[in-house]
């Protein structure tokens, strides 16, 4: 049987969401007949402006186009909040999705969502609830953690991103960067997704 697809895509500015993806592509890979990818969707603004911001060079992750998605088996889909959406980089990417729409190229297909945000009230979750309808315009299967990270959902003594929907961290200012426990639940996601995807794609053979 051919291998599971699995595509984590995200747009990273400052690399938070970047560790995430690095740790859920791990998770993913550990599932024996997963084959997991990074991807990093187009940056949209100037090289200039992303100076100014302070932004690290891009990774040499590969970016992809929106044509490259109906090859996967299933989608985790990363980004920063901006207000408690997605960030408009990420937006502009699916925005490019239309012909895949049209012909319902995705629909059937798992995706999975994980985040960053600035603080703890700063929409770790309504961005990924505002983001599920990307997902249902496309017919895609949304796939959340649920609490099967089990004792780690209700660490109540240091500050620890994420939420049923899916992993996420705090970048503070920007210094911060996703804890151990923030890193292995992002494991638990992809290791968890890819489990599901790949038991979606076995039942529809």
């Amino acid at each position: 049987m051919a291998p599971t697809k699995v595509y984590i895509v995200y747009y990273s500015m400052y690399g938070h969401v970047e560790m995430l993806a690095e740790e859920i592509k791990k998770g993913a890979a550990s599932v024996e007949g997963v084959e997991a990818t990074l991807w990093q969707v187009p940056e949209t603004l100037p090289e200039e402006v992303l100076g100014k911001m302070g932004a690290p060079p891009k990774s040499d992750v590969p970016i992809i186009t929106p044509n490259e998605l109906p090859e996967a088996d299933g989608l985790l889909l990363g980004f920063p909040t901006r207000f408690g959406l997605m960030a408009a980089q990420f937006k502009a990417f699916m925005d490019a999705t239309g012909s895949l729409w049209r012909t319902q190229a995705l629909a059937g297909k798992p995706a999975g969502i994980f985040y960053s945000t600035g603080s703890q009230g700063g929409g770790q979750e309504t961005t990924p609830l505002t983001s599920i309808t990307q997902l249902v315009h496309h017919g895609m299967i949304f796939v959340p953690i649920g609490y099967t990270f089990g004792s780690g959902m209700f660490e109540m003594e240091n500050v620890k991103g994420g939420s049923p929907y899916g992993a996420g961290t705090y970048a503070g200012d920007g210094s911060r960067k996703p804890t151990e426990l923030e890193l292995a639940q992002a494991f638990h996601q992809g290791k968890y997704f890819a489990g599901i995807a790949k038991r979606l794609k076995a039942s529809s053979q």
